[in-house]
């Protein structure tokens, strides 16, 4: 009977061990959630990315077996001997400029618009998102025929009024404007979506308290809905930044990179050195610069307006 007593009373187990065996598997249960997406991830985007910039360091034609070292090379001559990339280069900061400030400026400004109540406003709303669920080849075809020089609907205007028809795509000095009015048309429902989203979610108690205040609607929008709407601007100037640096397929269906040249971005010129002239080591370099411009930009802005709005 004493002997069933003490064994009774020896603890099975130890109960820090089954604490700190609990710990670890509340810890390691978020991980294995999104093991299957950073698998994915790991896969798609690190792993090639960081196979892109090994190739970079190399001369290599994409078939044959030998790869010839060559550092710095692809990038130095890049900067150094090939003209095209510096337009592109050029045209690239040009875009994303415009996309910036105008692109994000009509979208805020449609968004502002349509959270005002009036008759039709669902409809309204359909029309300019509508552009955005469409293909990028569809858009490009669509105002390669608006921009035509014979039979386009902007020529026919302004032979209406008698101006003379002007060669959108065919001129080195509009086209790259022509495509970006193209490519606006698309994609300013998107960002307007984000905006209305934001202005939606806003409580109207501090724009009621700025008018008993006497606040006009410039200084309440100013001082009440810029800064509630900070972290919408971080997502739409991430998205715009994303898009405007990669911007190729709209680009490629119109022009082609034409004429001259003076619609050459830096992914249609990777894409014009990798997969015509089979300069792999090249594109992979010009693909490892915009990735570099592309995080110079957008991590320090993330950053910088991810610290205010904690302010």
């Amino acid at each position: 009977m004493k002997q069933e007593v003490i064994e009774k009373s020896v603890p099975i187990s130890n109960p820090q061990k089954i604490v700190r065996k609990t710990a670890l598997r509340q810890a390691l249960k978020p991980i294995m959630y999104m093991l299957p997406a950073l698998v994915i991830y790991i896969a798609v985007i690190v792993i090639p990315t960081f196979y892109t910039l090994y190739l970079s360091f190399f001369e290599w034609n994409g078939v044959s077996a030998e790869k010839i070292f060559v550092g710095f090379g692809n990038y130095i001559n890049l900067f150094t001997n090939d003209t095209v990339f510096a337009k592109g280069l050029k045209n690239n900061i040009i875009w994303t400029v415009l996309s910036l400030v105008f692109s994000m400026g009509f979208a805020l400004l449609l968004a502002i618009l349509l959270n005002k109540s009036f008759k039709g406003r669902a409809l309204f709303r359909a029309v300019f998102y509508f552009p955005f669920i469409l293909s990028n080849i569809v858009v490009a075809i669509i105002w390669v025929w608006i921009y035509h020089p014979n039979m386009g609907l902007i020529n026919e205007l302004l032979n209406k009024v008698g101006i003379e028809s002007i060669p959108w795509l065919a001129d080195p000095k509009i086209a790259l404007y022509a495509v970006f009015i193209a490519a606006t048309w698309q994609h300013v429902g998107s960002s307007m979506v984000i905006f209305l989203a934001g202005l939606q979610s806003m409580s109207k108690e501090p724009f009621e308290a700025a008018k008993v205040d006497g606040a006009n609607s410039f200084q309440a929008f100013y001082n009440i809905t810029l800064p509630l709407l900070r972290e919408t601007f971080i997502i739409v100037f991430a998205t715009t930044l994303f898009y405007s640096m990669r911007v190729f397929d709209i680009i490629y269906a119109m022009t082609g990179g034409g004429p001259s040249h003076s619609t050459q971005v830096l992914a249609s010129w990777m894409y014009y050195q990798g997969f015509t002239l089979n300069n792999v080591g090249t594109g992979s370099a010009i693909s490892m610069v915009l990735l570099f411009l592309v995080m110079i930009i957008a991590v320090p802005y993330i950053l910088w307006q991810g610290k205010k709005s904690h302010v």
